[in-house]
């Protein structure tokens, strides 16, 4: 639950001329908490982000010289009865997300500065060398792309709560796309004649990434903001990302003598748990909406079809990398199969239907 809008008629700045949430407390507070009491988060976050139905009597302050708003609801297809209802799951603010961001930087340069102290990289499988220097470095490509349309889309979130989701993810898929860029480059020190242009090389030209840059370009060209976010993490991340990221690496690495990338690529694995739970909360909500629900789970079910048929394209394509590590110990069926159950998985927990994605 959120705070009401002030009435109408009242045109007053002066104190106990309008009736908010917290009039009778002797604490101060202007918005209804989600909980008994204001989280530290929502403090730093609900009204941040102004909105004229609320609390600007005057209207927006500044708009475009078009007459367009500051904000608008209009920046997206999906309708709402109350936006300011979203609350991020993991409830991170500037602060805590900056904690967290340099927690996971300290694990992961302690991870490779062990490995390489202890000469790990010498110990790496030579097949496995090609598929970290050609596929793991055309991967950091994709997570930069979807960082990038993710800070483009965040400017057009209708509140401060749905633009922190947004942004903090933005910032999770650039950190990682950095991780991968200084992981290459140590493992270089490392191992003689090891390529780092390789990967912008593959993702440029081999056939087995191109399906994958299409999908992201075509979220990257979405106009609609919430569309680019449900399309990064209900529909490529599950069916292209983890399929990437824990289906392939993670599974791969240990049997190829490298211990040190599953580390690294695990810390993306934790991030996307933390962006994928904000964004079933939004797009839940927004399903359930009272007055726009089906209307919004149509939409959903539109956009699913559009980027599923291409993330789904994508996965097909990569399939020759599960044959390039010497010693195989996972099978692509096995992964995709995992991977679309995790789609309909997070499909029935928002309330729509994957099926015309995966069929099943």
């Amino acid at each position: 639950m959120s705070a009401q809008p002030q009435e109408s008629q009242v045109r007053s700045g002066a104190a106990g001329a309008a009736t908010f949430p917290g009039s009778d407390s002797r604490k101060y507070n202007y918005f209804e908490p989600k909980g008994r009491k204001a989280s530290h988060y929502e403090d730093m976050t609900v009204d941040v982000q102004p909105d004229p139905e609320r609390y600007l009597l005057q209207d927006w302050i500044i708009s475009f010289p078009d007459g367009t708003p500051t904000y608008s609801k209009d920046w997206t297809a999906a309708k709402s009865s109350n936006w300011h209802k979203f609350r991020a799951v993991d409830q991170e603010w500037e602060r805590t997300h900056y904690q967290r961001q340099s927690k996971i930087e300290s694990m992961i340069q302690g991870v490779v500065a062990n490995g390489r102290r202890a000469g790990a990289p010498n110990s790496f499988d030579k097949a496995w060398i090609g598929v970290l220097q050609n596929d793991l470095g055309a991967w950091k490509h994709a997570e930069f792309g979807l960082g990038t349309s993710l800070m483009q889309a965040q400017r057009y979130g209708y509140t401060q709560m749905i633009n922190n989701a947004i942004l903090t993810n933005s910032s999770y898929k650039l950190r990682f796309s950095q991780d991968l860029t200084l992981y290459l480059g140590e493992l270089a020190l490392d191992i003689d004649g090891f390529d780092l242009d390789a990967g912008k090389k593959h993702w440029l030209e081999d056939p087995i990434w191109q399906g994958a840059r299409k999908s992201i370009e075509t979220i990257m060209g979405a106009t609609d903001y919430l569309e680019q976010y449900f399309a990064t993490n209900v529909i490529f991340e599950p069916l292209v990302g983890e399929l990437f990221r824990s289906g392939f690496v993670m599974q791969m690495a240990a049997s190829q003598n490298d211990f040190i990338s599953p580390a690294v690529v695990s810390a993306a694995e934790g991030d996307y748990e933390r962006n994928l739970a904000n964004t079933v909360e939004l797009f839940a909500m927004l399903v359930q909406d009272q007055e726009h629900g089906e209307r919004n789970r149509q939409l959903l079910v539109k956009w699913a079809e559009i980027h599923g048929k291409l993330a789904v394209d994508a996965a097909s394509q990569m399939q020759p990398i599960w044959s390039q590590p010497r010693v195989k110990v996972a099978q692509f069926n096995d992964a995709f199969d995992q991977a679309k159950n995790r789609l309909r998985a997070i499909a029935a927990e928002i309330g729509f239907d994957a099926r015309p994605v995966i069929g099943g």
